[in-house]
C-alpha cells in the first residue's frame, strides 16, 4: 500500500476515460472503415491553406514557439476585431477552463453548472476543492431565471456554454443582458461559445460587446470546431485587461505550440472554406428535421454542428447497432437522456448513410 498522500480533492473526480480509436473498434468489428459522428468534429477537415501553412513550417519546428501568440493575435484582431490586449490562448478550451477555476475558486466555493452541460466545468472545480451547484436544464435550455436563484454568498464562477452542450440549445442576447444585469460583479461569468460560428438565429447574443461593461465575463471559443483544426488543441478565451493578466500570471509560459500557431492564422485567412463549413451545416441540419419529422421522432433544434434525437429506445443499443454498419454516434445515457442520441452533422455522404443504419436500428 503506498504511503503517498493525495489530495482529498481527486477522491471525488474519476480519471477520464479516453473513447477506442478508431484502429481498435476497426479491429474489433472488422470493418475498414469508420464514419466518425460522435465526437462533433468537422468532418469536411480544414482548409487547404492549413496544410500548405504547416507543411511550409515544419521545417522551424527545433524552434520554440512565440509564447505570446503575436501573430496570432494579431490576425485574429484584425480578422474578429478584438482588442488584441483582451485575448489569451490556450491549449484548447481544456486548459483555459482549467484556468479560470485556478484562478478564481478557493476551497468551498461554489461554481453553478447547468446540468447537462460539458463536463469540464465540474471536473475543474472538484479539482479545485470547489462545491458544484448543478441546474437542470428546463425545456432543453438554460435556466437562467433558476440560475440566479440559487446564487449565494459562496457562489464564484457560473458556467454557461451557450449554445450548449449536448442539446444545441441557446439563450438570446435580451436574456443574457437580463441575466448579467442581476449578477454581484464579484461573480465570474465564464460565456463558453465554442459553437457560436454555426448560429443563424439573430437573437444570438454578442457576448464581445459586453466586456467593457461587465468586466467578470470571460468569453471561451476555439479552432476545434468550425476550422477543423481539433488536434491541433487551439483555443481563446475574450475578457477584460485584469483577467487577462491574472490568467497570465498561471498559464504555463509556452502553452501553444508553433503548428497550431500557424494553422489558426492560415485558417483564418480562408474565409470561402469557413463559409463552405457553415453553408453545409445548414443545410443538412434542415434534411436532419425533415428526415425526424418523417420518422416521428422528437428532436431538439439546434444551433450547433450537432444535433440531438429521441431514439426512444437506450441509446447505447443504438449506439451499438449503428456502429456495426460502420458510423459512431454518441449515446446520450451520459447526458442523463438515456434514450437520446447526439448525432454530428456530417457532409450529406455521411448524413444519408447515417439516416439508413438509425431506421435499420430502431424497431418497425
Amino acid at each position: 500500500m503506498s504511503d503517498l498522500q493525495y489530495r482529498k480533492a481527486l477522491e471525488h473526480i474519476s480519471p477520464y476515460k479516453p473513447a477506442k480509436t478508431l484502429v481498435k473498434i476497426k479491429e474489433e468489428l472488422g470493418l475498414e472503415h469508420i464514419i466518425r459522428l460522435a465526437a462533433n468534429e468537422n468532418t469536411m477537415g480544414c482548409s487547404p491553406h492549413v496544410q500548405e501553412a504547416v507543411n511550409a513550417a515544419l521545417k522551424d519546428i527545433y524552434l520554440y514557439p512565440d509564447g505570446f501568440c503575436h501573430d496570432l493575435r494579431a490576425q485574429l484582431a484584425q480578422t474578429c476585431h478584438f482588442d488584441p490586449h483582451q485575448l489569451i490562448f490556450s491549449n484548447g478550451s481544456f486548459e483555459l477552463i482549467s484556468l479560470i477555476a485556478q484562478a478564481f475558486l478557493n476551497p468551498g466555493e461554489e461554481s453553478i453548472i447547468p446540468e447537462p452541460s460539458f463536463g469540464w466545468y465540474k471536473v475543474v472545480t472538484l479539482g479545485m476543492d470547489g462545491v458544484v451547484n448543478n441546474v437542470p436544464l428546463k425545456n432543453h435550455c438554460i435556466d437562467l431565471q433558476r440560475i440566479q436563484r440559487e446564487i449565494n454568498d459562496k457562489t464564484r464562477i457560473i458556467w454557461l456554454c451557450n449554445p450548449n452542450n449536448p442539446t444545441g440549445t441557446f439563450f438570446t442576447q435580451s436574456q443574457l443582458e437580463s441575466f448579467i444585469a442581476d449578477i454581484p460583479p464579484q461573480i465570474i461569468i465564464v460565456l463558453d461559445e465554442a459553437y457560436y460560428e454555426f448560429v443563424t438565429d439573430k437573437s444570438y447574443p454578442d457576448s464581445v460587446s459586453l466586456i467593457e461593461k461587465h468586466p467578470n465575463i470571460i468569453v471561451l471559443r476555439t479552432f476545434s470546431k468550425v476550422y477543423g483544426l481539433a488536434s491541433f488543441r487551439l483555443g481563446y478565451g475574450i475578457a477584460g485587461q485584469n483577467i487577462i493578466g491574472n490568467l497570465n500570471k498561471i498559464r504555463l509560459p509556452i502553452n501553444v505550440n508553433y503548428l497550431a500557431q500557424i494553422a489558426g492564422i492560415a485558417a483564418l485567412s480562408d474565409r470561402e472554406f469557413t463559409k463552405a463549413v457553415l453553408d453545409n451545416n445548414a443545410r443538412e441540419k434542415q434534411y436532419y428535421y425533415q428526415v425526424f419529422k418523417e420518422m416521428s421522432l422528437d428532436y431538439i433544434p439546434s444551433e450547433t454542428n450537432f444535433i440531438m434525437v429521441n431514439a426512444e429506445r437506450s441509446s447505447e443499443a443504438v449506439v451499438d447497432e449503428i456502429l456495426k454498419k460502420g458510423i459512431s454516434v454518441r449515446a446520450g445515457m451520459e447526458f442523463g437522456m438515456p434514450s437520446w442520441l447526439r448525432i454530428t452533422i456530417g457532409q450529406p455522404e455521411e448524413n444519408r448513410l447515417l439516416v439508413t443504419a438509425l431506421k435499420e436500428a430502431l424497431p418497425k
